[in-house]
């Protein structure tokens, strides 16, 4: 159990200290992961997007129906390679 700690411990610090945005999501589409990269791309700290819906507020309208098809595929297994799109800033930019 001490080293499934360590390794879990591991990847955290991997994912937190990343130097690109990453995110999760959870079935429902709301935000279960949030590293720092992504907290000053956004100015939005993990704990104010946590449990939030990723698509219907802090996506663009205009991508809100490819990004959603994305990621519903991406929870179904099905892989999309570069797949870009923007997310608002706390300042409303994208």
């Amino acid at each position: 159990e001490a080293e499934l700690t360590r390794v879990a411990d591991d990847l955290r610090t991997l994912i937190d200290t990343a130097n690109a945005p990453i995110f999760g999501i959870d079935p429902q589409g709301r935000v279960n992961e949030w590293n720092l990269k992504a907290a000053e791309i956004t100015g939005r700290p993990k704990e104010e997007v946590m449990g939030h819906d990723l698509v219907a507020e802090f996506i663009s309208p205009e991508f809100r129906e490819s990004v959603k098809a994305v990621l519903d595929n991406a929870l179904n297994g099905i892989v999309t390679a570069n797949f870009e799109f923007p997310l608002y800033t706390r300042q409303g930019e994208r």
